[in-house]
């Protein structure tokens, strides 16, 4: 079944899919229930989006062969990325409660005053903030539910990767 979808339909879904998640973050968890994203939150979101534009790169230039393994390459490497962070929120939330880290300034705030790599090193080393479950679904947090997403995605894009093509003429 899925190894008769053209890898151009593969990439669109996976375009879709990035699509969906980052509708499902800002239009119901933030603007219904009202949640702030945290800083791992919003560096999970750029692996997401990350990992969308590089699917909707690949399903418009619709390239050959080898330029499908390097989008699909490229597309794993951002989901595998954004399923680290999103792991390691997770251990976060899990940390018992006198091991949680301080609740530290805001992303915004560390964007204006600290240099790049200090903002990009707290961040994602997380802070009391992102070890706070606000809401889960099904008994998984959101961080949870996003490293599913992201195990999916890069399984998905390894099997784009990796899978035969028929040959053109």
């Amino acid at each position: 079944m899925l190894q008769s979808l053209s890898p151009r339909l593969v990439f669109f879904g996976l375009a879709l899919a990035a699509v969906g998640c980052m509708l499902f973050a800002k239009l119901y968890l933030e603007a219904v229930l009202g949640l702030a994203a945290c800083p791992l939150c919003m560096t999970q979101r750029v692996f997401v989006v990350l990992w969308g534009l590089i699917a909707l790169l690949a399903a418009l230039h619709n390239p050959g062969q080898w330029g499908r393994r390097i989008y699909a390459a490229l597309c794993a490497l951002a989901a595998f990325t954004g399923g680290a962070v999103a792991a390691r929120h997770v251990w976060l939330q899990h940390l018992p409660a006198d091991q949680v880290p301080a609740c530290g300034p805001s992303l915004e705030y560390m964007l204006e005053t600290l240099p790049f790599r200090e903002t990009l090193s707290l961040v994602l080393m997380g802070d009391g903030n992102c070890a706070e479950i606000q809401w889960t679904f099904l008994g998984l947090s959101i961080p949870e539910q996003t490293l599913a997403v992201f195990a999916a995605v890069s399984a998905l894009c390894l099997w784009q990767l990796l899978r035969s093509y028929p040959r053109t003429a």
